[in-house]
């Protein structure tokens, strides 16, 4: 009888204390081992209909891959969302213009209500992020500045430009026409905010 007890009050403590507390895989980090797949071959002769992926697999570029946050636990056997970090009110303001440290993105418009992006921190490292969100956003990249952060970009057949404009640690992002004048509004909103929402920082 003792046995019993003894057991069943064992087997009660192991389920309430949970399968994340005794590292069980199960199988939540599964997605970092997929691999590309080709897409389906029809036979020939079939009268079938093109198919196009309403959601193609983007190619992420390494730069965005390396900032990543990575969500799991100690043990990395299972996905597990990050605590909210402790703020520490006594911190020492750094110099943002030798920093690498890069504020959030702000969708913001300027007095024209051209669409434009505002980040703070230090413009090289922003530049980079910027153009690893393109790359992850498969625009087709023709061309970039060695002079300027300017990049030019190819999408439904015509050419925009977006450029990183500086001054101080305040940073702009916004999209131009091939003639530097400012893009279409709805274009050029259309195309930062996905810049926004695909941000690797």
């Amino acid at each position: 009888m003792q046995l019993r007890f003894g057991l069943t009050l064992a087997l009660s403590a192991l389920s309430l204390a949970g399968c994340s507390s005794i590292g069980i895989n199960n199988g939540s980090l599964d997605y970092k081992d997929t691999t590309t797949l080709e897409p389906l071959k029809y036979p020939e002769g079939s009268m079938v209909r093109p198919a196009t992926p309403l959601y193609p697999a983007p190619v992420v570029d390494q730069l965005a891959i390396e900032h990543a946050p990575k969500l799991e636990n100690k043990r990395g056997n299972r996905f597990e969302l990050p605590r909210p970090e402790v703020t520490q009110t006594n911190t020492v303001v750094q110099d943002t213009t030798t920093s690498t440290n890069v504020g959030r993105p702000q969708l913001l418009t300027d007095g024209n209500g051209n669409p434009l992006i505002k980040i703070d921190g230090n413009s090289a490292t922003i530049w980079q992020y910027a153009l690893a969100t393109l790359s992850s956003l498969n625009h087709n990249v023709v061309g970039k500045s060695k002079n300027a952060n300017e990049a030019t970009i190819k999408i439904d057949n015509k050419i925009y430009v977006v450029k990183l404009t500086s001054v101080g640690s305040s940073n702009n992002i916004a999209v131009f026409n091939a003639d530097s004048s400012f893009a279409d509004k709805e274009k050029a909103a259309e195309l930062l905010t996905q810049i926004y929402q695909n941000w690797p920082a």
